[in-house]
């Protein structure tokens, strides 16, 4: 297994700070039961006097569901550890687990609904909208391409092996329509889209602002759909969340530049603004630059951190579904922070060459990685081959910087 052997490597083994209570996002007592309050947002509530019955030897901790788990172990270096025992688990949650509730997500371009579990988790379903050798049209604007579904599954692989583990864990899931949605929803604008179409499939299309008609329909075969499932971050009540807008953002404009696209020296001023006038958080946007470069995505507009860390904290890489709409050409402007910073944490570097190398060639890890998701394959081989393409653009790149 090369991908076992990559995450064996010394440069996949250096280890975080240690981590403080304050460098936790939830402090809890692991003896501390937990029980679930009906108050209307469905979120899990401490309570001393919540009735558990707990195996010798147990923790009240032991009888958390993963989805809580995996919450109380985010902290301020890391949404996960490399090595954690619970990460199949919650990929095996999210595929199976039985859904017992489902709504569209508000906000938006596109369709997303959440689903529920019994065990109170929740994931953010996206549905199959193109197949997987279908590439972007070279006339589509970024802002108005699809999000694929595999694309969300692919990235949460690629960020876990790039070693920033900044994306939350995705699962692909084959849904039936009609009793995973249809039935169990409780959405009235959502039920009122459904409708079977000529050929005699179950179809859907919900409300959001692009791709939500009659033409652009969500259809089974016949009630048979694949998704991807995100593992929700903890609700925003409980763990607030800092949105920041990229100073490399896109105009999102048919015909205007953004000042970046028109001004050789604008790292200079973007180096003099906070928070990118102090500690990792210009050389953590630029790890963010590569993700996207690698996946051809163009539509990082924002990014969030959890408000508890303030600005020394790790940026949360989330939304990557317009990642891999193309293999056949690279946008090479999406390299835009790390050619006019000049600037790379010197580990990520290391392990972009160490990807390059043989025995652990990103396409190979890679393909390893989606190999074991159950919509496998999740990406078309074209894809896979101009991931290592990228990655030798990316280290060019940087070529050119230390020649300077």
């Amino acid at each position: 297994s090369k991908l076992a052997a990559l995450f064996k490597h010394p440069l996949y083994n250096i280890p975080v700070p240690e981590v403080t209570e304050e460098d936790k996002l939830f402090i809890i007592n692991p003896m501390e039961k937990f029980s679930l309050h009906s108050s209307g947002s469905d979120e899990w509530v401490s309570s001393s006097k919540a009735e558990t019955l707990l195996l010798t030897g147990k923790t009240a901790y032991d009888t958390y569901p993963t989805w809580l788990k995996f919450h109380i172990g985010i902290n301020r270096y890391e949404l996960y550890p490399r090595q954690d025992p619970l990460l199949p688990r919650l990929l095996q949650d999210l595929a199976t687990q039985r859904i017992v509730s489902s709504v569209q997500k508000s906000g938006g371009t596109q369709l997303k609904l959440i689903m529920m579990f019994p065990n109170y988790g929740q994931a953010l379903f996206k549905p199959m909208k193109q197949t997987r050798d279908q590439e972007t049209p070279i006339d589509f604007f970024y802002f108005s391409d699809f999000e694929r579904h595999n694309a969300e599954i692919a990235a949460f692989h690629l960020d876990r092996i790039l070693d920033f583990r900044r994306i939350p864990p995705v699962s692909g899931r084959l849904v039936n329509i009609t009793k995973e949605i249809r039935d169990i929803t409780t959405d009235k604008k959502l039920a009122k889209t459904f409708f079977i179409s000529p050929a005699g499939n179950i179809c859907f299309y919900g409300e959001c602002s692009y791709y939500c008609s009659t033409e652009h329909a969500l259809c089974g075969k016949p009630d048979r759909l694949e998704g991807s499932m995100a593992a929700l971050l903890p609700d925003k009540t409980l763990a607030k969340r800092h949105s920041w807008r990229s100073p490399w953002r896109r105009s999102y404009h048919k015909s205007k530049k953004a000042e970046w696209e028109l001004n050789p020296n604008y790292c200079a001023q973007v180096r003099e603004t906070p928070p990118y006038d102090r500690g990792h958080r210009l050389l953590d946007l630029i790890d963010m630059t590569i993700l996207d470069f690698l996946m051809g995505n163009m539509d990082r507009h924002h990014y969030e951190t959890f408000e508890k860390f303030g600005n020394d904290t790790f940026l949360l890489h989330l939304d990557n579904g317009r990642g891999f709409g193309t293999h056949s050409r690279d946008e090479l402007s999406i390299l835009a922070p790390l050619q006019q910073c000049c600037s790379i944490k010197k580990s990520t570097y290391l392990r972009l060459q160490l990807l390059a190398t043989q025995p652990y060639r990103l396409s190979d890890v890679l393909r390893e990685a989606l190999a074991a998701d159950p919509l496998a394959p999740v990406l078309a081989e074209p894809h896979l081959q101009a991931l290592d393409r990228r990655l030798g653009k990316v280290l060019v790149a940087v070529g050119h910087c230390l020649a300077r």
